[in-house]
């Protein structure tokens, strides 16, 4: 039986999930479209460099919170 803090943990573990998933479609998109444009290349570097980084920390809090 879980409790609700459980039920919680888990919830925010998800939502969690969720937003990485929904980080690297848009990175996907946004790779998309530097390849259509030069000036979108430029234009879109440093947010994906900066959404990567994201992706990265929400991996590390991800696999240290599976652990409990």
């Amino acid at each position: 039986m879980t409790t609700p803090a459980e039920k919680n943990h888990n919830k925010h573990l998800d939502l969690l999930h969720n937003y990485k998933i929904h980080l690297i479609k848009y990175i996907e998109e946004l790779e998309r479209l530097d390849k259509q444009s030069e000036f979108a290349k430029e234009w879109n570097e440093t947010t994906i460099k900066e959404r990567r980084g994201e992706v990265q920390a929400i991996d590390k809090i991800l696999k240290n919170l599976i652990r409990f």
